[in-house]
């Protein structure tokens, strides 16, 4: 799984975020909450994501909802809403889940069925709050490693030698083509450039120089 990034902040070196979907339900004073977390990569990701979760429980009272966005590439872009429910009793609480979570680009949706007993503001609270911070409990998460793309060439004397080197420094090779030389498109790990650049330089007697700036920069989920 990858993500590119473009010009802005610093992007940071790596972030946690989900890698599949998790779902938990409890019930409070009759009513049933059910905490259903997930990705959302934007604003229009996480949208479609309720809209599933309002589809499959369509006779619900409240669908409140929260996400955390974009994180990785400077400040997160962040949305809640209550859904009918007192205003900060749903869809908030669950954003400080969220963001106390550490995790990115992640929406949360808190579904409640009424049970006939009302539970108060600070009742509310605690219940989609809860809600949220099981539903984390049980979701899958991955870490993603920022990663620099470059180009270089190299002769066939070489690229034996840079086949083998390059995996060792957690280096991808996502494209190779051989002609007089043998061309390598390679996606290098951020925090580990120094160390590669100085590899590539001792490898091929100064010939391969990474440049000043990539190509692009991709996430990488690491393995």
């Amino acid at each position: 799984m990858l993500g590119e990034t473009d010009a802005g902040p610093a992007p940071a070196y790596r972030y946690r975020t989900p890698a599949g979907t998790a779902e938990a339900e409890m019930v409070i004073k009759r009513s049933t909450f059910i905490g259903t977390a997930g990705p959302a990569a934007d604003a229009a990701s996480a949208e479609a994501f309720v809209a599933r979760v309002r589809e499959r429980s369509p006779d619900a009272n409240h669908h409140a909802w929260a996400y955390r966005l974009g994180g990785a590439c400077g400040q997160a872009e962040i949305g809640s809403s209550d859904d009918g429910e007192p205003g900060g009793t749903a869809g908030r609480p669950m954003l400080a889940i969220l963001e106390g979570s550490g995790l990115q680009e992640i929406v949360v949706v808190g579904t409640r069925y009424f049970g006939g007993i009302k539970l108060g503001t600070g009742g509310l609270v605690r219940a989609y709050s809860a809600a949220a911070r099981e539903a984390l409990k049980a979701l899958p998460v991955e870490e993603r490693v920022l990663h620099e793309v470059y180009t270089f060439s190299v002769d066939y004397a070489r690229y034996g030698a840079l086949h083998y080197l390059l995996p060792q420094q957690g280096v991808r090779v996502e494209e190779e083509a051989f002609a007089e030389q043998v061309t390598l498109r390679v996606a290098v790990p951020a925090e580990a450039h120094d160390a590669v650049a100085e590899m590539l330089r001792e490898a091929t007697n100064g010939e391969v120089n990474l440049a000043d700036e990539p190509e692009r920069r991709r996430y990488y989920a690491e393995e």
